[in-house]
């Protein structure tokens, strides 16, 4: 039986004897492919939603049935009056917990990974990105309210350590302003401060944590407006810059945590990427204001060991030419199946579409708003 097919056995149940006032979620599945059997049953792909419109989002794929489900929350949680809230940012699992960090709603989800029944609710303000190290998650913060447009903060964010147990915040280190993605090795959390709020000064480096005390130790001078953080199994730390949408170009820095110095600048725009053994999967749609458009996509594969671009354009089929705004990418880690999903126009429903190793497109489904973030069960 499909994971969430015992909902549509309850939902008509209860709509028999409901009243004409309640209302009753039936989730839409959609046949996208034939089976699959192997140690990956599925994936949780967490949608975005517009600011301001509280339309995050949670989709289910069952690789053992070929369906795919929509918009799963509000039939596993039916109490949850808001649903889910508005911006999902991040989305990972540990143990046998799954975490969605909803940046506008201040707050993360933290769900059981095999039925995304709501467990409990860690309350972190403007949180932005989550990684786990022993008992701990490590949460980004931009600390204050998001920031209006034009509006200038300067105050500085931090990171949040939480007990996955009983999802109580422990401890906080201040780092850069508006800080992003993270990335734990050899007993340090590498954080990647933005400066986001504040075009005219840029941050520019990734603050260095010792676990064990829980302090920031150092920061590393990489580029401006850093957003996400990856390490390899050599301990080269991979880190993308958004550039400063005009002049300065997004770009991706290799910087080598025992060396402690950038090995390579890569000359490759990065919107979202994503590590499979040494291969770094990147996509890219960069904006500028200088043409007020969106540069040319961009789908490369990186061989982290030779730390160079070795496949220019993994989509080989001129599937390419339909997505209007690459925003998400993942790979399955058995199948090497290339999943890439499309923001279309940040305000109607995306597209997800599935690649072969080849390249070459297996199938595709509509999303939620802003589809983007990927985890495998």
């Amino acid at each position: 039986m499909r994971r969430f097919a015992y909902i549509l056995l309850l939902a008509a149940a209860l709509l028999a004897g409901c009243r004409e006032e309640d209302v009753i979620y039936i989730p839409e599945e959609v046949e996208v492919s034939r089976p699959e059997y192997t140690s990956v049953e599925g994936f949780y792909l967490l949608n975005e939603g517009n600011m301001n419109s509280n339309k995050a989002t949670i989709d289910y794929y069952d690789y053992t049935s070929g369906y795919y489900s929509l918009n799963i929350f509000p039939y596993v949680n039916p109490g949850e009056v808001m649903q889910m809230g508005d911006v999902g940012n991040d989305l990972q699992i540990y143990g046998s917990k799954m975490y969605c960090v909803l940046n506008a709603s201040n707050k993360i989800d933290v769900m059981n990974k095999l039925t995304a029944k709501k467990l409990g609710q860690i309350n972190i303000p403007n949180c932005r990105y989550i990684q786990f190290h022993g008992q701990y998650a490590y949460v980004t913060s931009y600390v204050g309210p998001i920031a209006l447009q034009g509006e200038k903060v300067r105050q500085r964010g931090a990171v949040l350590k939480v007990d996955t147990t009983s999802l109580q915040v422990v401890d906080t280190c201040y780092v850069g302003r508006q800080p992003d993605g993270l990335a734990i090795a050899d007993g340090k959390i590498y954080v990647a401060n933005s400066g986001g709020y504040d075009p005219s000064d840029y941050e520019r480096t990734v603050s260095v944590i010792d676990i064990a005390t829980f302090r920031e130790t150092e920061r590393i001078d990489i580029a401006i407006n850093l957003q996400y953080v990856v390490c390899d199994r050599r301990g080269v730390l991979w880190i993308s810059s958004r550039g400063s949408y005009y002049g300065v170009k997004s770009n991706l820095y290799a910087y080598d945590t025992r060396k402690r110095r950038i090995v390579a600048t890569m000359d490759v725009p990065v919107g979202n990427m994503w590590m499979d053994g040494d291969s770094l999967y990147t996509i890219s749609s960069e904006w500028s204001y200088l043409t007020e458009e969106n540069e040319p996509p961009s789908y490369k594969i990186i061989d982290t060991k030779k730390m160079m671009v070795v496949n220019d354009k993994f989509i080989t089929d001129g599937t390419d030419s339909k997505i209007a705004l690459p925003y998400g990418v993942a790979v399955n880690p058995v199948t090497k199946d290339i999943l890439v999903t499309d923001a279309y126009n940040y305000t109607s429903p995306g597209w997800l579409y599935c690649f072969g190793a080849d390249g070459v497109m297996k199938w595709r489904v509509r999303t939620g708003d802003i589809p983007a973030h990927i985890v495998f069960i």
